[in-house]
């Protein structure tokens, strides 16, 4: 697998995993009826940086990264990840977080951040856990998932930066 920073015509690759992820409303805080448009807008112009994990030519994932907060704050970025329903479990979401942390030191954060991780998202809280992110919140029914109604949404955090 190669995992790349994406260029303006990957976007078109990236469309069809954003829709379908996006549409099910059950993991990402965006708009289920986002347009495409709009989720160029979010995925590629927003955020500081966009990736996508390809093998064989063929995106199979993408994530971005971006600043989390300003002044103060500069020194911790955070990040979205998605993953190609039919590519999952394949290790695709634990290689692009590994890689983040790296591209995310290489441009000076120190922390990263996940602001609004679905408590029902059971794998990626789990995922999440495991590469070393701490729960440093939780917002009681945050999150409306369509199915299983108002649930909580966690923070998750991991210091990158070697201690100083």
């Amino acid at each position: 697998m190669n995992i790349r920073e994406a260029s303006e015509r990957d976007f078109e690759r990236i469309w069809p995993i954003f829709r379908v992820i996006v549409a099910a409303g059950d993991t990402y805080g965006f708009d289920p009826d986002t347009t495409e448009e709009e989720a160029r807008r979010l995925w590629m112009e927003l955020p500081r940086k966009t990736f996508v994990a390809e093998r064989s030519g063929k995106v199979l994932g993408t994530y971005y990264l971006k600043s989390n907060f300003d002044g103060p704050g500069a020194h911790v970025c955070n990040c979205g990840y998605m993953v190609d329903p039919a590519a999952r479990g394949q290790g695709l979401a634990t290689a692009m977080c590994r890689h983040s942390e790296q591209v995310a030191l290489e441009l000076g954060y120190k922390a990263m951040q996940f602001n609004f991780v679905a408590a029902s998202n059971e794998g990626a809280v789990r995922l999440w856990a495991s590469l070393g992110f701490d729960e440093a919140g939780r917002l009681p029914r945050a999150f409306c998932h369509p199915k299983l109604g108002y649930v909580d949404a966690l923070v998750m955090y991991k210091w990158l930066a070697p201690d100083e």
